[in-house]
C-alpha cells in the first residue's frame, strides 16, 4: 500500500503518564493480548479486521477514545459493527476495557495504542471503513498551538481516502472556533459532502460524557458535524 505524503513534524497529542489503577490492570492484563494492538508493532500492511474480529461485519473506527465513557456504550449499543477504538494513552485503553467488560460490549471491540496517522496510512485499507468517528479532539485552544488540532487539510484527506463510499466522517466539539475549522476544512474536502446543511443535530444516541457537561456548565456549545463519503475514484 502506498503511503500518501503527510507532513509529522507536529503531532496532535502529548505523551501522558502510564500510571494504572488496580482494575485497568487486571483489565489490560487480561483482553490485551486478543484486543488490543500497539500501532508500531504491527504487521506491515493493511490490517485483516475479519480475522481480528472473528467475523465479517462494518468496521468503525474511533480515533481518540479517551477514558473510554462515551465510546463503551456506543459499543455495546451496536453489535452489529467491529468497533475500532484508537488511542494513545495506556491508561485510557485500560479503562476501556474495564468499561467494556462492565457492559458486556468486549466481542465487537478492539483497541489500538498509537499515532491514528499512521494507522491511517499503514495499516488501513483504501475505501475499507463504515465510518470513523473523532469526539471531542484537544482543542489546542492556544492561537499559537492550533497547528497541532488534529483536523487539518491532509488528515481530512486521509481519513476520507480510507472511507468506503457512503461511509461517514462524524466530528463533534464544544470549541466554537474549532468547530468553524472542522466545517471549514471538511468543506473544501472533494471526497465529502455534507449530510446537514452546516451543523448537524447533536444525535441522542452520542452519550453526554463529564467534559462535555462541563462545556454545558460553561456555557460552550457542542456541534456535531456529518460528512459522507462521495463515490468518486
Amino acid at each position: 500500500m502506498t503511503r500518501p505524503e503527510f507532513p509529522r513534524s507536529i503531532v496532535s497529542f502529548v505523551q501522558r503518564g502510564e500510571r494504572m489503577t488496580v482494575g485497568q490492570e487486571r483489565a489490560w492484563d487480561t483482553y490485551w493480548e486478543k484486543m488490543g494492538n500497539d500501532v508500531k508493532s504491527l504487521p506491515e500492511g493493511p490490517l485483516d479486521f475479519d480475522s481480528w474480529f472473528g467475523r465479517s461485519a462494518p468496521v468503525l473506527l474511533e480515533i481518540g477514545s479517551g477514558m473510554g465513557e462515551t465510546t463503551s456504550q456506543l459499543v455495546a449499543a451496536a453489535p452489529e459493527l467491529n468497533y475500532v477504538a484508537a488511542e494513545v494513552y495506556k491508561p485510557g485503553l485500560a479503562q476501556l476495557l474495564l468499561r467494556a467488560e462492565h457492559l458486556g460490549g468486549l466481542d465487537n471491540l478492539r483497541v489500538l495504542r498509537g499515532d491514528a496517522v499512521d494507522l491511517l496510512t499503514d495499516h488501513i485499507a483504501p475505501a475499507s471503513l463504515h465510518g470513523v468517528r473523532i469526539f471531542f479532539p484537544d482543542p489546542w485552544p492556544k492561537k499559537k498551538h492550533h497547528k497541532r488540532r488534529l483536523v487539518q487539510p491532509e488528515f481530512v484527506a486521509l481519513v476520507a481516502s480510507r472511507l468506503e463510499p457512503g461511509g461517514v466522517l462524524h466530528l463533534a466539539t464544544d470549541w466554537e472556533q474549532y468547530a468553524e475549522q472542522m466545517l471549514e476544512v471538511c468543506s473544501g474536502e472533494r471526497l465529502l459532502t455534507n449530510v446537514h446543511d452546516g451543523w448537524a443535530p447533536r444525535p441522542d444516541w452520542r452519550p453526554v460524557t463529564k467534559f462535555e457537561q462541563r462545556a454545558v456548565n460553561e456555557d460552550r456549545v457542542s456541534h456535531d458535524l456529518m460528512f459522507r463519503r462521495n463515490d468518486l475514484t
